[in-house]
């Protein structure tokens, strides 16, 4: 389906797994207990292999998980947090990182399945070029489960973890919001508001991603009625998706075109109060460009979105230079895509909640959707800290 078709209110009809009870084997007859006893003995086995809640992998099997790169601190997270459940499973992992570069991916995709592996595990760099090597997996019988990044144009796609993307833009946009004292954080409209009018400028993410639509849809539907009122201003006139579009999430494209901005439409004097960036690593560029320009933290500062909690943005939102990010949590994005595998081995169907929003062209692939925060510098502690995520240490180092 078209993106722009998302209302953000999800599907909440969570299939159930099955339970798989084993067969009770009655000894009636002395001359049939050898075989009785061989027969329970494969019983018990095929039990032990189906427990739910994921006790499988005791085999050993491959399992391949391709990443896109290394140069996000996010991917790295991920890659290392479902490496590390799967091998808590007993599987044996492949864990490839394609730096962005889509015939290496297809590459290490393609030698996954020459090694045997029971399943793949992807977070695609482009989700519209993996089309053959998935047809390879499918000839193959390896079930596919599409990581965080919707893989589109194939019916090989057979499950999709990720997060509420449209949400995710939603709260980008509400954190926004919330800094320029329109709204609480929960999005509620302040009693106080001011009135504005406020320059804002709009970044979006890489448009070979399916998420990044996601997330500027959530993201315009949120600002849209401020922008119509006049409170909100797009100063740059830049509004399109495709305007705003950051190819592979480049921070450094990001700074450029922030940088082209301020010398385009603001060098008569007027400033940028916010920007929207869908991602930390924009965020930086952003904040490089607002400091080459001559903004200064503190008053007259903009307020600046993110996502995705890496280190040092959150040492920014605690010093004051990004307002925001949003929360994904690596660790339960892995947990979902590894009892997905599991159970798919087990010969179990996944538990999702989600299947009518994420149609990726040539099928709606079953989804499982976690839920996302907002982070701002109130927050860190109740957010990152007391979860785990990161220590107090490592935020203030």
């Amino acid at each position: 389906m078209d993106a722009a078709g998302s209302d953000g209110h999800q599907d909440n009809d969570v299939q159930s797994i099955d339970t798989v009870k084993g067969n009770t084997v009655k000894n009636t007859k002395k001359v049939l207990l050898a075989t009785l006893a061989a027969g329970s003995m494969l019983a018990l086995a095929a039990c032990s292999g189906n427990a739910a809640g994921g006790e499988g992998g005791s085999d050993g099997g491959l399992i391949g998980v391709a990443m896109p790169t290394k140069s996000s601190e996010r991917w790295i997270q991920d890659g290392d947090a479902v490496k590390e459940q799967l091998e808590e499973q007993g599987f044996k992992v492949d864990l490839q990182y394609a730096e962005d570069d889509i015939p290496t991916q297809v590459s290490q995709i393609e030698n996954m399945i020459t090694k045997g592996a029971e399943a793949l595990i992807i977070a695609s760099i482009d989700g519209t070029t993996l089309t053959q090597v998935l047809q390879d997996a499918a000839d193959a019988d390896i079930p596919v489960i599409a990581y965080d990044r919707l893989i589109r144009d194939s019916e090989n796609v057979d499950y999709y973890a990720s997060f509420d993307n449209y949400v995710v833009g939603v709260q980008q946009a509400t954190s926004l919001l919330y800094g320029l004292g329109l709204t609480d954080l929960e999005g509620a409209e302040a009693a106080d508001a001011p009135a504005g009018p406020f320059n804002i400028e709009l970044f979006a993410g890489s448009p070979d991603d399916n998420n990044a639509t996601f997330f500027w849809n959530g993201a315009i539907d949120t600002l849209q009625p401020y922008i119509d009122a006049g409170t909100l201003v797009v100063k740059s006139g830049q509004t399109d998706f495709e305007q705003a579009a950051i190819l592979r999430w480049d921070g450094e494209v990001a700074q450029e075109r922030m940088e082209n901005i301020l010398t385009s439409t603001y060098s008569d004097g007027s400033t940028v109060n916010a920007v929207l960036s869908p991602y930390d690593g924009l965020s930086r560029g952003i904040i490089s460009a607002l400091t080459d320009a001559g903004y200064s933290v503190g008053e007259g500062w903009p307020i600046i979105s993110g996502q995705d909690a890496e280190l040092d943005s959150v040492k920014a939102i605690n010093s004051g230079e990004q307002f925001a990010t949003i929360f994904k949590d690596t660790r339960e994005l892995a947990a979902v895509a590894v009892d997905m595998a599991s159970a798919i081995l087990n010969g179990e169907e996944p538990e999702v909640n989600n299947t009518k929003d994420y149609d990726n062209g040539v099928k709606t692939v079953p989804s499982y959707l976690l839920e996302s925060q907002i982070v701002v510098k109130d927050n860190i502690t109740e957010t990152l800290v007391d979860t785990g995520y990161w220590t107090e240490e490592e935020i203030n180092g």
